[in-house]
């Protein structure tokens, strides 16, 4: 059960970086660079299509990442 938990996390922690490096960038100038995107940080623009998909995405496979390094933890302690 360990081992098979253990790849289950590997294949979700590649997945995780597919989906982040997949996300669309929101920096558009240089400027954006130095202020750290926080002009945008209060905007009211709300992600739709291709990019809410990939937010979503990442979310909950962080998540589920998440519990199984939970899962894992304790695993491990229990033997």
């Amino acid at each position: 059960m360990y081992n098979f938990l253990l790849g289950v996390v590997i294949v979700l922690s590649v997945l995780i970086v597919i989906g982040i490096m997949m996300q669309p960038s929101k920096q558009n100038s240089a400027a954006s660079a130095f202020t750290g995107g926080a002009d945008n940080l209060f905007g009211r623009q709300k992600a739709r299509g291709f990019e809410a998909f990939m937010q979503k995405a990442t979310a909950y496979l962080g998540a589920a990442w998440l519990i199984l390094l939970l899962l894992l933890a304790y695993l491990s302690s229990v033997n």
